[in-house]
């Protein structure tokens, strides 16, 4: 029989003479039983003698892989701390710093780094003098080069907080598995280094590529158990290191290790590459069973940072990135929602640099998925939860995650984290009277309120609107689908032209679940209405005169052959991802003002205060004005989309008018047993993602990213200008009108105050879903067919901007 080397249990002498023995009976035998050999054995430690491990209970023989199980049950999905003390420093900045500066701005920066004199090592360890006194000798040394990291913030987020978060997170990430599985006992050992050596027996020489010498080759596992054949690598990211591809092949060509299996144990999902790398392994691999020799398991995790919360002596005012919903502006204890989008470019090429300074591995390599394994073009708000007096606003986006990170991805996360937290203090901030726009050719001096068109918000609804009048208008192109049916249908009935029309969008009744731990935001569907109306600004297109029973049926055929497909692009469109985020923010605001309005909250000296200037058009909309918007929907309207000669002759038009009223907030509140059924883990992950970047264990395409509550790690800095606090201790004096929608219990939505009726105000729709987005939309006097609103061949600013794949 096979002798067993059990580490810790005898002196290394004795060690070594087993050894010998065992080594001989391996080469003849070829037996199951793997001992160690003295060399290496020796340099491993048992791994319950690591710092934190708490198992006691060994789970040798009920491994998952074992057991065909390659990724952990959701349900089990949970989170981990590790040290970060470096994360404190996340939005740390430095005056003068830019990414092409001005001979200005390198004298700023420069007599502001002559301060820190000393070497860096002679700061406190974790000191923002520490940061500080390290960039500069970053620059020193790089003094007519071209740097890595072209400007402070970058070599503070991807060369100092980055690398160091990694090593901590990856030795988090192994106690958590030793621990969960149960990898102790004397059986065990850990980062364990094995010298590979050839089938005559011979140690393997490699090129060391640091000294150019030759070195033997040693393969380094995380925790090995020679008797159970078991050689396990673990990796918190998705990602493997490719550096130990050559190893892994010439370990498992070992003799001596003949029916040795290796395991990749990942805390995310792993990447395509690593995904097909284990794949080939483990069909090229197998034992003399049949029985693959490599496997692969995903302890799907959440690695969250603990750091101190500190206020910058230096550099006051510094704060973490958008999105910000802290009442007082200032969110330093943010979560991974500012983590992430903090590291998230403003282009795609910014995203190439930032993967290339990273390294190919760097990121999915040790730690969570970067930026650029999020598509922020899907970013959405997904929970607030419940707002108390002092404690601040958790809350939780989703987003699509994406396998492999990727320059197509991951950029742009700032703006529309940004709008959507800026939405949400615009909904507070205004009353619901002013939540309108309008492009009416009738009203040229009513587009929108004059305040609500100095926030993304209100031109975020406007673009939309005029959005909505161009796809509508390529939809009833009588040259194609679905416009050719349409007007077959037309000429069907009789009908060479169509009526006079409003076409509107509102909410569909938003599905929510409120209870005590907040808002989750299920379902926010839109609708897109149409309806018969007057206008006085004559037609282009000439009059075109119906009876009522034709306008009927005119606009009966628009709702079975149009209708639907925009409503489905509003719902589902790049073009129209910013609405539907404003239009979440507006359901979460909405659930705010309810919740002030039964106790005082951080947020009441906001609610219908009037003031948004914190929160206003941002660049690259700085300077765009509602007349802006109304005069591309009057070149519309008056040239049309395109012309084409048709069998009623002449060239035909279509021109559309309307507009957008968020007045309303309307939602239904799933019981919570259908919500516990149709969504079981989504309470855990959300409070995991106001922590952390999370994945979601109810739909794994989704990635759940947040902050904001009291366990997002530590937050600190300086608000220089904070918001006063209320003066209220109790009752607040503003009411909101609660919905009489029939659902119960449903929360309550606004409506306008004083009986203001805006300009576009929509008819009430059909399911009594409320009129939170009316986007109206006419088609005015269309004396023959479908169609619409520039000259032919023109092609709109939007589409000139927008990417073939999507909206990123």
């Amino acid at each position: 029989m096979t002798q067993q080397i059990l580490a810790g249990r005898r002196p290394v002498w004795a060690r070594a003479v087993l050894a010998l023995a065992a080594a001989g009976v391996l080469t003849v035998t070829g037996l199951p039983g793997l001992p160690g050999d003295a060399a290496y054995a020796a340099k491993g430690k048992r791994c319950d003698s690591l710092p934190d491990v708490t198992a006691t209970k060994p789970g040798t023989n009920d491994l998952p892989w074992d057991r065909n199980i390659h990724v952990r049950a959701p349900g089990d999905w949970d989170s981990y701390p590790f040290d970060a003390p470096r994360q404190t420093f996340d939005g740390l900045t430095l005056p003068g710093d830019a990414e092409n500066p001005t001979e200005e701005q390198i004298k700023q920066r420069d007599a502001f780094l002559d301060k820190f004199d000393k070497p860096y090592t002679k700061y406190p360890e974790n000191s923002e003098e520490r940061a500080f006194a390290r960039y500069k000798k970053y620059l020193a040394d790089n003094q007519g080069k071209t740097p890595k990291y072209s400007t402070f913030s970058k070599w503070l987020s991807d060369g100092y907080i980055l690398p160091h978060n990694n090593n901590k997170r990856g030795a988090a990430f192994e106690t958590k598995v030793i621990n969960d599985l149960g990898l102790v006992g004397e059986d065990w050992l850990c980062q364990e280094e094995i010298e590979i050596k050839d089938k005559d027996g011979k140690t393997i020489m490699v090129k060391d590529p640091k000294t150019g010498r030759m070195k033997p080759l040693v393969r380094k596992f995380d925790a090995v158990n020679y008797k159970t054949g078991q050689f396990l690598e673990f990796k918190a990211g998705p990602g493997r290191d490719t550096g130990q591809d050559f190893a892994n092949q010439k370990f498992l060509e070992d003799p001596r290790f003949n029916n040795g299996k290796i395991a990749y144990v990942n805390g995310q999902s792993k990447d395509s590459a690593t995904t097909k790398y284990l794949g080939r392994m483990a069909d090229a691999y197998k034992d003399t069973s049949g029985q693959s020799r490599v496997r692969a398991y995903e302890h799907v995790s959440t690695d969250i940072p603990r750091y101190k919360s500190v206020s910058y002596k230096n550099v006051p005012g510094s704060t973490l990135a958008d999105p910000n919903f802290a009442a007082n502006g200032d969110n330093r204890a943010a979560g991974g929602a500012a983590r992430t989008i903090g590291r998230s470019p403003a282009t795609p090429l910014d995203m190439e640099k930032q993967l290339q300074r990273i390294g190919k591995n760097g990121a999915s390599n040790f730690g969570v998925r970067g930026p650029g394994g999020v598509d922020f073009s899907t970013l959405d708000l997904s929970y607030v939860g419940k707002p108390v007096k002092g404690k601040g606003l958790p809350y939780s986006f989703s987003a699509n995650r994406i396998q492999d990170e990727s320059k197509d991805y991951g950029w742009g996360g700032k703006a529309k984290a940004q709008l959507i937290s800026d939405s949400f203090f615009t909904w507070l901030a205004l009353t619901p009277d002013k939540f309108w726009v309008n492009l009416n050719p009738d009203q040229p001096d009513t587009i929108m309120d004059k305040t609500f068109g100095k926030t993304d918000a209100g031109r975020v609804l406007l673009e939309a609107d005029l959005q909505m009048k161009h796809d509508y208008a390529k939809d009833v192109d009588p040259r194609k689908d679905p416009g050719k049916k349409y007007w077959d249908a037309m000429q069907a009935a009789g009908l060479d032209c169509g009526d006079t029309i409003r076409l509107w969008i509102t909410p569909k009744t938003a599905k929510v679940r409120a209870d005590d731990d907040g808002l989750y935001i299920l379902d926010t569907p839109l609708k897109v209405n149409v309806a018969h109306i007057e206008r006085k600004t004559p037609d282009p297109n000439g009059t075109c005169t119906l009876t009522k029973a034709q306008q009927n049926t005119a606009n009966n055929l628009l709702k079975q052959y149009i209708i639907p497909g925009v409503e489905q692009k509003v719902n589902t469109a790049p073009q129209y991802a910013d609405l539907r985020r404003v239009y979440s923010a507006r359901v979460a605001a909405e659930y705010v003002r309810q919740q002030d309005a039964q106790q005082a909250t951080d947020y009441h000296s906001v609610i219908n205060s009037g003031n948004v200037s914190r929160w206003p058009l941002r660049a690259p909309n700085a300077k765009w004005t509602p007349k802006k918007t109304w005069d591309e929907y009057m070149v519309s309207f008056t040239k049309g989309d395109y012309s084409y000669p048709c069998q009623f002759g002449g060239q035909q038009k279509m021109c559309v008018m309307g507009g957008v009223d968020f007045g309303k907030a309307p939602r239904r509140n799933v019981t919570r047993v259908e919500f516990q059924v149709e969504h079981p883990h989504l309470k855990k992950t959300t409070r995991i993602a106001t922590q952390a970047q999370a994945e979601s264990a109810d739909n794994p395409k989704l990635a759940l990213l947040g902050g904001g509550s009291e366990s997002s790690g530590t937050g600190g800095g300086d608000n220089p200008t904070p918001t006063p606090a209320p003066t209220h201790t109790s009752t607040p004096t503003h009411q909101p009108t609660m919905s009489p929608t029939g659902h119960s219990p449903a929360p309550g939505h606004s409506t306008p105050a004083g009986g203001h009726t805006p300009p576009a105000s929509p008819p009430t729709d059909e399911d009594q879903g409320g009129g939170l987005a009316s986007t109206g939309t006419r088609v005015l006097g269309i004396a023959g067919i479908a169609a619409a609103l520039l000259a032919a061949g023109t092609v709109l600013l939007w589409l000139k901007r927008r990417r073939t794949t999507g909206e990123r």
